[in-house]
């Protein structure tokens, strides 16, 4: 047991660091924004920047994945990454200081699905879905832990002092990676798909457009779950408001509701965890869909914090569980070899969607009213969700989603 874990848990220990570092970075560079310009607007154009680097990127980026050492990719990006981070502390110009979080963004969304391809060869395949429990409960832990860890930073310095923090978060976790086995040193010598290059990437669309149509089953459920996955974004990016301006709370009511729903998704962390070798990942991927949409729909119906927190416990209690069975369904269904130009160009209509459908719910709240924006977004969620679970039971059968590990049918 020690031998099979070994990996695995040197691998979710670069995962907690690197996440933990995450969301000291978000905090700091947050406040960062908004102390320097005073305009809250400002902050909003730092989480548009994330969707709009992942589409600069992803329309490419799948193809190099699928053609490098992943690992070798991993510890690039994370002290290219540190490095970075460093620099923005140093930018004196809001323009010059945008322009560095867009390219750490690029980064973050190569790092993604780069990581996620090595977890992939690096996990035996009756321990994936623990694995994703795992790394579900150290996210959750991370939630937690990464504003504290900020909180006590700023009482020390200033946000700054964060974000070196942060790098050298990133540096630890590379270094982690370093300890990891290079699983593709022969592997890739002999791989047969070419050198990464323009027609590389025309190829490439081409070949996932040819895999989607062949395999229509598979990424309708995959598209379905990321459509779900955009919704849930989407609603956040009004929670701060609806909570303030529709429930009227104070900010430390706020606060204490957003650490119940922390509560809640390291609780069903925990449950998933204890239970991952029974319950079976397409069950939980569409039933924790549903459960997570009925509990944003629960939220967006609420008139009091009783309610609300309710609502956002239930769903971040579910979210556990369909993430890990999002994780492990991508994990035995796509072909590792197409992992990355498959993450990659579907991302790239996920950040489309995020922008279209952002733009499109702050529209409605700003023009009809913020209630009415969110709960719609919360019931285009919930049929998202209704669609996904059917989807999923009518091709349930584990002959009509078998896919070969070594490549394309």
């Amino acid at each position: 047991m020690m031998n099979k874990w070994k990996y695995p848990a040197i691998l979710l220990a670069g995962i907690g660091i690197a996440n933990i570092g995450d969301w000291i970075y978000l905090i700091a560079l947050n406040l960062i924004v908004l102390n320097e310009t005073q305009s809250p607007m400002a902050v909003v154009l730092l989480y548009l920047l994330k969707p709009a680097a992942g589409m600069v990127v992803n329309a490419w980026s799948g193809s190099l994945i699928d053609r490098v050492n992943k690992r070798n990719l991993m510890i690039i990006l994370d002290l290219s990454r540190a490095v970075s981070i460093i620099v923005v502390v140093l930018m004196p110009v809001a323009i010059a200081m945008y322009a560095v979080v867009f390219f750490i963004n690029m980064m973050s969304a190569v790092f993604e699905p780069a990581s996620r391809t090595y977890m992939t060869q690096l996990i035996p395949k009756d321990s994936r879905q623990r694995f994703n429990a795992l790394k579900g409960l150290i996210g959750s832990g991370a939630f937690i832990m990464g504003p504290a860890i900020a909180g006590l930073l700023f009482q020390l310095g200033t946000p700054h002092l964060s974000l070196f923090v942060t790098a050298a978060a990133l540096c630890g976790s590379g270094l982690i990676t370093l300890l990891l086995p290079n699983l593709e040193r022969e592997a890739l010598a002999d791989a047969d798909i070419g050198r990464f290059s323009l027609s590389a990437v025309r190829e490439d669309w081409k070949l996932v457009s040819t895999y989607t149509k062949r395999h229509a089953p598979i990424m309708l459920i995959y598209f379905l779950f990321s459509c779900l996955l955009v919704m849930t974004a989407v609603v956040d990016s009004l929670e701060a408001a609806f909570s303030k301006q529709v429930l009227h709370l104070s900010d430390s009511t706020y606060g204490y509701m957003v650490s119940i729903a922390g509560a809640g998704f390291i609780l069903g962390s925990i449950v998933n965890t204890a239970f991952a070798h029974r319950l079976p990942y397409m069950k939980l991927m569409g039933g924790g869909g549903v459960a997570v949409a009925a509990g944003y729909l629960l939220y967006a119906s609420s008139d009091t914090m009783i309610w609300a927190a309710t609502g956002f416990a239930f769903l971040s209690f579910a979210l556990a569980f369909a993430s890990t069975g999002f994780e492990t369904f991508f994990q035995e269904k796509i072909p590792v070899k197409m992992m990355g130009r498959i993450a990659s160009i579907y991302g790239l209509a996920e950040g489309a969607l995020v922008l279209i459908m952002t733009i499109s719910i702050g529209i409605g709240a700003e023009f009809v009213s913020i209630r009415w924006a969110v709960c719609t977004g919360a019931i285009i969620m919930l049929i998202t969700a209704i669609m996904l679970l059917l989807s999923i039971r009518r091709e349930s059968s584990p002959a009509t989603y078998e896919i070969h590990r070594t490549g394309i049918e």
